[in-house]
């Protein structure tokens, strides 16, 4: 069996978890015997074996160039010599004119597509040659908006695609209620496939601990409590941050260490200071490899305050590395994950209270870390990607999704 898969990021060019989603995917549905062809709209060296992996150039363009750690940071090199970049309506126009062209000299037996910047690309397709298309959806707009209706443009894309496919997948019952709540997809259309991890991906840390400063805070006392993520609307940090006030007043010797970058990187700063908490908060900015596992490692607590998180890896990230997690009742990862402390996003006290009693109490952080690591053995790809196989089977014999 041939997949087209159309995505937007992979490791190690990647700036979330979506990257990192569709690669482990990926390489589990290869294990299932799945020949890939992953349609990327940036060049860049991946050193992936189990899958093809091919830039989407379009007519007139000798190279695309990822040139930033945002998915929208790409440089577009014409022919001509001159160079551009163009917004990300424009790189998902020129994404889908040269996947329909590529497409013509291809073979494939289905097109799975991963979000909206790839799904007008899978509609080119299926109106040319008549191939399934099964759409998978890691997020919507109005989660990306923060729960309000976000770009109209976004969303017509993302509602005349569900629409027009095959297959919807969703990456949890959270987000298939969004799909069915704001563009009337039909619920049978729309399957929950839930993200997981593969540790053996995720490198263990070591001794030697890149924050210096915060592990001598911790051997005087102090607690860490650590977020990562992008710094936007989406995830909630505003909220955050006044809980972060209502913690410090009760345990002044707390540490709240904020990985990410994102448009309200300056904002977020900017509120610390107003509410007097700038000396315990530290903005590190985007991390990737050690930088990036031992902002967990150092950790005595995680926290994952989104206000629409269609799943969320960082808190099985997290669990990777020994560290309990409180998340936000509105993320798909809070349906799978039992061994977490849950929280609605909007409560600020309740936050506020939850990160007090897990870091006062030892024992509440042991007993966390105990059912965690249950859950971690259980966890895999196997399952998701056996689903997909099933659900391209089902097309592929003519059987309704």
């Amino acid at each position: 069996m041939k997949v087209l898969m159309l995505g937007w990021e992979l490791p190690p060019h990647n700036s979330g978890g979506l990257g990192v989603a569709c690669y482990q995917l990926c390489e589990a549905l290869a294990k299932n015997e799945i020949d890939l062809e992953f349609i990327l709209p940036y060049k860049a060296e991946h050193n992936i074996g189990f899958m093809k992996v091919t830039a989407a150039r379009p007519a007139g363009v000798l190279e695309i160039l990822k040139s930033g750690i945002a998915y929208d940071s790409y440089k577009y090199v014409f022919k001509d010599g001159h160079s551009e970049t163009k917004d990300i309506y424009s790189q998902s126009k020129l994404y889908e004119q040269a996947v329909a062209d590529m497409a013509q000299n291809m073979s494939f037996d289905i097109v799975h597509a991963h979000d909206w910047l790839t799904f007008r690309a899978a509609l080119r397709i299926k109106a040319k040659t008549g191939c399934p298309i099964i759409l998978h959806v890691h997020s919507v707009e109005s989660d990306r908006a923060g729960g309000k209706s976000g770009n109209p443009l976004v969303r017509e894309i993302e509602e005349v695609a569900m629409l027009s496919a095959d297959s919807v997948i969703a990456v949890s019952e959270l987000t298939k209620k969004a799909i069915v709540r704001d563009y009337s997809i039909p619920e049978e259309k729309i399957e929950v496939v839930y993200n997981s991890i593969d540790s053996s991906t995720l490198e263990p840390a070591d001794d030697n601990n890149a924050y210096r400063y915060l592990q001598q805070l911790k051997d005087n006392g102090y607690k860490i409590v650590t977020n990562v993520g992008r710094l936007t609307v989406q995830k909630g940090l505003v909220n955050l941050m006044h809980a972060v006030r209502i913690v410090v007043e009760k345990l002044p010797n707390t540490v709240f260490l904020v990985v990410g970058s994102g448009e309200q990187y300056q904002e977020l700063i900017g509120l610390s200071a107003d509410l007097g908490i700038g000396a315990n908060v530290v903005f590190t900015g985007f991390q990737r490899g050690k930088t990036w596992r031992d902002s967990f490692s150092i950790s005595d607590l995680f926290v994952m305050p989104s206000v629409s998180e269609p799943f969320g890896l960082t808190p099985l990230e997290a669990g990777f590395y020994g560290v309990p997690s409180l998340i936000s009742k509105q993320s798909g990862v809070s349906e799978v994950l039992r061994s977490a402390l849950k929280v609605d996003f909007w409560d600020i006290n309740e936050m506020a209270n939850q990160i007090v009693g897990a870091l006062r109490s030892q024992s509440i952080r042991e007993v966390l870390k105990e059912e965690l690591d249950k859950e971690l053995m259980t966890v895999g790809w196997e399952r998701p990607a056996g689903q997909i196989k099933q659900l391209y089977e089902r097309h592929l014999s003519g059987v309704a999704a």
